[in-house]
């Protein structure tokens, strides 16, 4: 493939596929912290009462009647999910759905009845896009002729229509990110600032209906959903700074874009494939793999990380009552327990949890018997006196009687605390054992 091919052919669908990716996934943090993501879903079928309108009040579809008609439809949305869900006091999912219902069956309705049916709503269209179908008529032949006027008049439409919708929601995060995160995670603390919710609400929902018509023709409304709501949810797995999280989204919808646009065109053209799937459902697939894969592997929230916690946690925990075992039984006059007594305090790690407390030289094991080091018994001491704690906590303060408190104080004594418990009044535990 030469250049020039890429540029006529590959340039301006690929761009156009970065330009949807980028703002509307910056928009989308908002939306994921706000618990409206399926706002874009609401968006892109209730745009169509919109689009018939304009067609019928001009007999055209020419495309600047169609995206005042397209957003003004979707502004109509936004409004009638607020009213719905504070009138009727319904969850916000459940209005979006009855709202984006009831306008899409009007505007087919009103398609039928209003002899609209010669409007373009081909379903490929309307939910892929017409990526493919862009090209640069006329592109550079040298860096210099880049920026001139006839180049660039040779620009998809969509391109420049594209392009200012990002420059204005960079603007629009930019200018007001600071209300909007406020706004975002605490309503109240935002109206005691001097910061309206409702205001941003409004603002946020009439940019992003902007947004999401801007890019419908291009990408189609598959490609728009999965954009307000992928990066933003794989960039939330990974950081809990708002801040980061629009940064790390952004990259995630870049990535999206030119990932998606090489595995749909590149690779079944460098395989020798004779079709190549759609560019849109393709980008599609990837940001959705993106989320799947924060969730499996985020070093914080995934699923392999919580796995190796609660293998740590599991671990720790019968260490410790491995130490308090032992050192009860010092307690009780037997300096050492044979190792095969110990595995009912070990919960199942036995014999692995004692190997790893001799590693750890917290036991000391001498044939068959097991015992503590001096280590080991300020480690036991430290749990017991946890354990013995809480029970005197439970008994005075819970109420509980003392010969219900052991279960509870041996899942607690596991805790760690900022501050100490209040030891009782009879420096004992309610069994009368002393406090180490």
């Amino acid at each position: 493939m030469t250049m020039q091919t890429f540029l006529t052919l590959d340039l301006m669908p690929m761009l156009s596929g970065l330009l949807a990716a980028v703002t509307c996934g910056l928009l989308g943090n908002f939306l994921v912290l706000r618990r409206l993501s399926l706002m874009g879903d609401a968006i892109s079928h209730a745009v169509l009462p919109g689009i018939v309108l304009a067609f019928l009040l001009t007999a055209s579809r020419a495309p600047l009647p169609v995206f005042l008609g397209a957003t003004a439809s979707g502004l109509l949305t936004v409004g009638l999910v607020e009213l719905i869900r504070r009138v009727g006091r319904v969850e916000p999912g459940a209005a979006m759905g009855v709202v984006f219902s009831v306008l899409f069956a009007l505007g087919v309705f009103i398609m039928a009845r209003g002899g609209a049916e010669s409007v373009d709503l081909d379903p490929g269209c309307v939910l892929y896009g017409t990526l493919e179908t862009l090209a640069w008529t006329g592109p550079p032949e040298t860096l210099g002729e880049l920026f001139s006027l006839q180049v660039l008049g040779g620009l998809p439409r969509p391109i420049w229509v594209q392009s200012v919708t990002l420059i204005v929601v960079v603007i629009f995060v930019v200018t007001l990110f600071k209300e909007l995160g406020i706004a975002a995670f605490d309503a109240q603390s935002a109206a005691a600032q001097g910061i309206s919710p409702t205001l941003m609400h409004y603002l946020l929902m009439s940019v992003v209906a902007g947004a999401a018509v801007a890019s419908f023709e291009a990408v189609g409304s598959i490609l728009v959903i999965a954009m307000l709501i992928c990066p933003a949810a794989t960039a939330r797995m990974l950081t809990d700074r708002l801040r980061s999280q629009v940064i790390v989204s952004a990259i995630v919808a870049v990535a999206t874009g030119g990932l998606g646009y090489t595995l749909a065109v590149f690779v079944p053209l460098g395989l020798g494939w004779r079709f190549t799937p759609s560019v849109a459902g393709m980008m599609t697939v990837v940001a959705g793999a993106f989320v799947a894969l924060s969730i499996v592997f985020s070093p914080t929230r995934g699923m392999v990380a919580r796995k190796v916690r609660t293998r740590r946690l599991a671990r720790r925990v019968a260490l410790e009552d491995l130490l308090a075992r032992l050192f009860r039984a010092e307690e009780e006059g037997a300096p050492a327990l044979a190792s095969a007594d110990l595995s009912r305090a070990s919960r199942g790690s036995h014999p692995a949890g004692l190997e790893r407390a001799a590693k750890s030289g917290l036991v000391s094991i001498e044939g068959s018997l097991a015992s503590l080091t001096d280590a080991g018994r300020a480690a036991a001491a430290a749990i017991v006196r946890r354990h013995r704690l809480w029970e005197g906590y439970l008994v005075d303060r819970a109420g509980l009687s003392p010969d219900h408190v052991h279960e509870p104080a041996e899942l607690l004594e596991h805790l760690s605390l900022e501050t100490e418990l209040p030891i009782p009044d009879a420096g004992a535990d309610p069994h009368g054992k002393p406090i180490p």
